[in-house]
Order: C-alpha cells, then sequence, then structure tokens
C-alpha cells in the first residue's frame, strides 16, 4: 500500500490544473511513474489494490487498472496473478533514479568534436526575432502584400492538389529554379540557368555548404575585412582558415588575393557588409582572373543588392566570370520576408551535382507549396514591383535615420550613409565601451550590432551597425532618443 505521503502525492499531481488536458488514468499512470523515478518507491514494492487506490482517488476502478496496464507495458511495474502489482526489478538500472534521495552524481565534462566546439564557442548566428530599434538586417513586412500572395498560394492548391504534399526534388522545383534564372539574369546581369539554380532554405545554409563541399579543414579562404559574421562563423566551424583582406573606399583590396594563398574568397561586391562600399569593376576583373588563375572558388554573397538608392545597381561578378569559378548566393530573406525561409545559390555547371547531394544531408529538400507560390509571384512581376516600393520606402528611411543621428546622437556617432541596403555604420567618436552601450542599449529594447566583432584584425573603428529598413521615421526618432538617453547615461557612470 501507498503511505500517506506517496498517496497525497498522487493526488496532487492527478489534481494539478497543467496536467488537466491528460485523461485522468494517463494522470495516475503518470503520477506513480513518477514515485518510481524520484525513488520513493523501490524495487518489489507492491502497489495497492486497484480497486482500494481507485476508491482512495475518488475514480472507477476501470480507470486505475487502465493506469496500471500502461505501467505495466512500459516495464514499471509487474502484475502477478493471484498477488497484485509490484514495482518492476528493471526500474533499478533506470539512469539517475533516486537522484533527490542520493547524494549529487558528479555529471561528466562535455566532450564535442572540434567542430561541435568551435560552433558552440561561436554563439552562433542571432537572428533579430522582433524588429526592435535598429535591428541590422530585418525588412518591413507590414507592407507587403498578403492579398496576392494569398491569392496565388489558393491557385498553386487548386492547380496541383496533393500533387504539392510530397517531398520536393532537392535541388528545387523547377518553376521557381526558372523564374530565379530569368529575375537574376535580368536584374542582376547573371548567367544563370535553370539547371544551374539551387533552391536552399537561406544563404546561411548557402555558405555552409560552400564551407563544406569547396575545401577541407585548415585549408585557407580570403574574406573581407570587416566581414558579415554569418559567414566568418560557418567557415570557422567547418575548420577553415580565415584570411582577412582589408578594405578601402573602393571594396576589397583584392590585389592582395595571391598572398593569401586561400583557395577560394568570399565577396559582398554589391554592396559590401558592413562598411557599405561597393567593388569596383577593375577589382572584379581581378578577382575572377586570380580564381581562374589559381583554379580558386568566388563566394559571391547578395544578400541584399536590390536596395540601392543612388545611381544604378553594379553587375554581378558572377555575370562577368567567363570561367564559371564564381557561386552566386541569393535569399528572398530581406526582399520579402524572412520567414519564407527560401535562399538560392547560382552554380558553376560542375558544381550543381556536388551541392544538391551535399544539400540532402542537410535537410533534404525545401518545402514545396512556398516554391511554387514563389515562382508565381515572380512571374507576375509582383516580386519586382514590391522592390520598387520598398526601395522608395528604405531610401526615405536611410535618409531619416541619417537626419536623427546628426540631431540627437551628433555628439556620440558619425553617420556613414550607404548607398544602398537595410543598415547604417555609425562611427563612434567619443570614448563610450562599445560593449557597455551595447548590453545597454538591449536592456534598453534596442537592437544594434557592434563594428568591432565583424572585425578579424584591430584595424578598426568601433560603433553600431544600425538597422532602418523595418521601422518608420517616427519609430526611428523614437529609438534615437531612447538610444541618446542610454548614451548620457553611459557619460555620467
Amino acid at each position: 500500500m501507498f503511505k500517506h505521503a506517496q498517496l497525497e502525492s498522487v493526488k496532487a499531481w492527478v489534481g494539478d490544473p497543467a496536467h488537466g488536458a491528460l485523461p485522468l488514468h494517463v494522470r495516475i499512470q503518470r503520477a506513480v511513474r513518477q514515485l518510481i523515478l524520484d525513488g520513493a518507491l523501490d524495487a518489489g514494492k507492491a502497489l495497492p489494490a486497484s480497486r482500494a487506490l481507485a476508491q482512495s482517488l475518488g475514480v472507477s476502478r476501470d480507470t486505475v487498472e487502465a493506469a496500471y496496464g500502461q505501467l505495466h507495458a512500459e516495464g514499471f511495474i509487474e502484475r502477478r496473478v493471484g498477488s497484485g502489482s509490484f514495482v518492476s526489478e528493471q526500474v533499478q538500472r533506470l539512469p539517475g533514479r533516486g537522484l533527490v534521495r542520493r547524494p549529487p552524481v558528479r555529471v561528466p565534462a562535455l566532450r564535442l568534436s572540434r567542430r561541435g566546439a568551435a560552433m558552440y564557442a561561436s554563439g552562433g548566428v542571432r537572428d533579430f526575432l522582433t524588429p526592435r530599434a535598429f535591428a541590422p538586417g530585418v525588412p518591413e513586412t507590414r507592407n507587403f502584400p498578403l492579398q496576392t500572395w494569398e491569392r496565388l498560394h489558393r491557385q498553386v492548391l487548386k492547380e496541383h492538389g496533393t500533387q504539392v504534399l510530397p517531398h520536393s526534388p532537392p535541388q528545387g522545383m523547377e518553376p521557381l529554379r526558372r523564374a530565379i534564372a530569368d529575375y537574376v539574369n535580368l536584374e542582376r546581369g547573371a548567367r544563370a540557368t535553370p539547371e544551374r539554380v539551387l533552391v536552399l532554405t537561406s544563404s546561411q545554409q548557402a555558405l555552409t555548404l560552400c564551407a563544406h563541399v569547396l575545401l577541407d579543414a585548415g585549408e585557407r579562404i580570403a574574406i573581407e575585412d570587416p566581414i558579415y559574421h554569418g559567414a566568418r562563423k560557418a567557415f570557422e566551424a567547418a575548420g577553415l582558415q580565415c584570411v582577412p583582406v582589408p578594405l578601402d573606399t573602393d571594396g576589397m583590396q583584392v590585389e592582395r588575393l595571391p598572398e593569401t594563398k586561400a583557395k577560394a574568397a568570399f565577396l559582398t561586391p554589391s554592396h559590401q557588409f558592413p562598411s557599405g562600399t561597393t567593388l569596383t569593376l577593375e577589382r572584379r576583373l581581378i578577382a575572377i582572373e586570380w580564381a581562374r588563375q589559381h583554379q580558386a572558388w568566388l563566394i559571391e554573397d547578395d544578400y541584399d543588392s536590390e536596395f540601392h538608392y543612388e545611381g544604378k545597381p553594379t553587375a554581378c561578378v558572377q555575370g562577368l566570370d567567363a570561367y564559371e569559378r564564381t557561386l552566386y548566393v541569393g535569399t528572398f530573406t530581406k526582399s520579402l520576408f524572412p520567414g519564407l525561409r527560401i535562399g538560392y545559390m547560382v552554380l558553376p555547371s560542375a558544381l550543381v551535382g556536388p551541392m544538391t547531394v551535399a544539400r540532402t544531408l542537410l535537410d533534404g529538400h525545401s518545402a514545396p507549396i512556398p516554391q511554387l507560390t514563389l515562382a508565381r509571384f515572380i512571374e507576375g512581376g509582383h516580386l519586382g514591383a514590391h522592390v520598387r516600393t520598398m526601395r522608395a520606402v528604405y531610401a526615405e528611411r536611410r535618409d531619416a535615420l541619417a537626419r536623427l543621428v546628426r540631431t540627437h546622437l551628433g555628439d556620440w556617432l558619425e553617420p556613414h550613409v550607404p548607398a544602398g541596403g537595410m543598415q547604417m555604420p555609425c562611427i563612434l567618436i567619443r570614448p563610450i565601451p562599445e560593449r557597455a552601450a551595447l548590453d545597454a542599449a538591449r536592456r534598453a529594447g534596442i537592437d544594434l550590432l557592434g563594428l568591432t566583432a565583424l572585425h578579424v584584425s584591430h584595424r578598426h573603428q568601433a560603433g553600431f551597425l544600425m538597422g532602418f529598413a523595418a521601422h518608420t521615421p517616427h519609430e526611428l526618432e523614437l529609438g534615437v532618443k531612447k538610444l541618446a538617453a542610454v548614451l548620457r547615461s553611459l557619460r555620467r557612470e
């Protein structure tokens, strides 16, 4: 029989509102099981007869029988004809059983692989889940033409029915690959065909694939300094040696690539992250020739090139590369909305097979229904129209942020107004610790990205990367004034 304390424990577990969604017999089963796991019921201990426990709990005998039956099926109790129910001898082997009554057991130190340890130590890539003030890289989603998307979504379901419910091909749905190829050829001057497009879940997945498929651990990859943190972390987690190449006003100093002895180079040529510089045509051609001569690869991340505000956008490096040494990475996270989770690569012909097979080892495929909906969205001209609308919106917000920083933060920050993109680098001109300012701003509800962490070398200036795309001018003003109060409080400390 249960002791009084054990019976009361079962009653409390069964009557707990947190367990109210469970059927009554399951609640009783879980309560008894917990007593066994906690060591309150030892192996061989007799359980109350089902009739007696039912009477104590005020339930039917069938309910208790169902609970005992489940405990028996799971191996927690034994049922002996004519003798009753007993805690199984097997429970003595349960890991951690009875720790509440025994001295703490020393847990062995966690051992990870070198790659796992590197990934964990890097902290991963933190996405800004809510568009708090100045979160960089976050688009405006309130203006998205949701009704158009919903209509196209219904068209896909009506036309394809249950045919879109199985897996999609690992390379991506052909209509979307065709739409992407046409789009980047027209808008970015690329050399793309549907056969060379690989549909992915994100540009981060593309960078991870590049790191693992193109190079071996220990090999060198040339990177911009400063660099997009997600790229550097992907490369370092794969065991690659990142060799920084400095920037100037014309972008990455690609004439230094031969001295890096790298087998690949990572570039954000259209709108360098985070400086906002554009790689000149001359330097693009130098990088292409370097890749040809050294049989190296160029990884071109064209993450937000749709949003340029001064003059015409520069054609992508991939479109200039007649030697097929460039992998072009794109995403719809910035141009449409982050929740879509569709990115892509335009690959050299020889890499389509290896990259597609490698992709099957990550997540297999992308969801087919959003792919087909996006294909119609692009083909119908809706993507181009949305980008044009948001380009004007973002340009206004960029100018508003620059004006507000100069007015309210001019004693602390110097804005470097970019010609494109969704964020603005601002340099600290007062001796305020960058880390302390970032932490204080976060506590105040402001998300900033520090510039120091984006540099590999020590040649840098402290400051912030301030996103402006997701906020109206009024919201930007509120955020700037709140940040000014944060920085003033730091100066007083």
